[in-house]
């Protein structure tokens, strides 16, 4: 595989002779649709609308949604597992429909769950299986095999039948799955699923390993912590449709207007009268602890007026962090978000 040199964080790759380098990924006005049986007439369900989306090679970006957003459907048509209902998308340069085999021999994929392993097999005889599928010749798969066990912490257990395995272990060997063929382009759909924080801190390492290899990292998560951790930038996506695609700290600065204030001392009435406010969005009141969430400068000094003409001083103002910014772009319905 082509190597590119180490870049700092959020700067897009270049190769060594100071070209410029088309896009890892290019996504243009992508939709897709399902016929919905389920209920007493068939009828046409939505899950992508107009999805155009550019990631740059060697970058790290994490595609963001509750569920049902349609994170994973974006996912199956990158890896050519769903063709587009509209649009197109190009991986490498290769049409994802027109030129599928060839898209997958690049990429590596890596869901959630227990897809795409055999229990019955070792996790050594698993990594061999998928390395054969790629075409890789005995010695060069049996090494990088090897390699690759060690590199996600299953060099101990590498002859235990997989149906033995914890679910983070499992997630563990399907990372080193979608790394076998050495892709340029490698997908992940909920990687953290089922692995403990210890795991899931060595898979950060591990991001970042692969980012300074150059290669480019599509990431699907709910973790916002994870997300500002490891990705150069975020696309957040709701119900189908992109709604921006900013750097990690730019979605925060977007949503500078946000504020939030933290009061103690504060009764259930006064905590009422603060809800009422012109752009108070959101209040949070348990004890005699407040927190009240503006989406304007002017509200903020309304509700410190209130508090203060009731005597509260135990006063403090934030900024709003990625998870909080998430939810007011999507709205609050219920979504997982650790």
């Amino acid at each position: 595989m082509e190597k590119y040199g180490p870049t700092r964080r959020g700067a897009t790759k270049r190769p060594a002779d100071g070209g410029a380098r088309a896009d890892a990924i290019v996504v243009e006005d992508l939709g897709r649709t399902f016929v919905d049986r389920r209920g007493r007439g068939a009828g046409e369900v939505t899950a992508l609308s107009g999805i155009s989306l550019r990631v740059a090679p060697g970058e790290v970006h994490g595609l963001l949604g509750p569920n049902g957003a349609g994170k994973t459907t974006l996912c199956k048509i990158l890896t050519t597992t769903l063709e587009p209902t509209t649009g197109s998308a190009r991986v490498l340069g290769l049409d994802v429909t027109r030129q599928s085999r060839a898209v997958r021999r690049s990429i590596g994929l890596v869901f959630g769950g227990d897809r795409g392993l055999y229990g019955r097999l070792s996790a050594r005889e698993n990594l061999w299986f998928w390395g054969a599928m790629y075409g890789l010749r005995r010695s060069e798969l049996r090494a990088r095999a090897e390699l690759l066990l060690e590199r996600v912490g299953l060099a101990d257990r590498a002859d235990a039948r997989v149906d033995t395995f914890s679910r983070g272990m499992k997630q563990r060997l399907h990372l080193a799955r979608g790394l076998v063929g050495n892709p340029r382009v490698v997908i992940l759909d909920e990687p953290t699923m089922g692995m403990d924080p210890v795991a899931a801190l060595d898979f950060r390492a591990l991001v970042a390993e692969l980012r300074e290899e150059g290669r480019t990292v599509l990431l699907t998560t709910h973790d916002m912590a994870e997300a500002a951790a490891v990705c150069d930038r975020v696309s957040l996506i709701d119900r189908g449709r992109l709604l921006m695609t900013e750097d990690t700290d730019a979605v925060g600065r977007l949503l500078s207007r946000y504020e939030r204030v933290v009061a103690h001392g504060v009764s259930a009435g006064l905590a009422d009268r603060v809800g009422a406010l012109a752009g108070v969005v959101a209040v949070r009141h348990e004890a005699d602890r407040l927190e009240a969430e503006t989406e304007l400068p002017s509200a903020t000094a309304s509700v410190l007026a209130v508090l203060a003409g009731e005597g509260v001083h135990r006063v403090s103002t934030a900024r709003p962090d990625l998870a909080e910014v998430y939810l007011h772009l999507v709205g609050r319905r219920g979504m997982a978000v650790t």
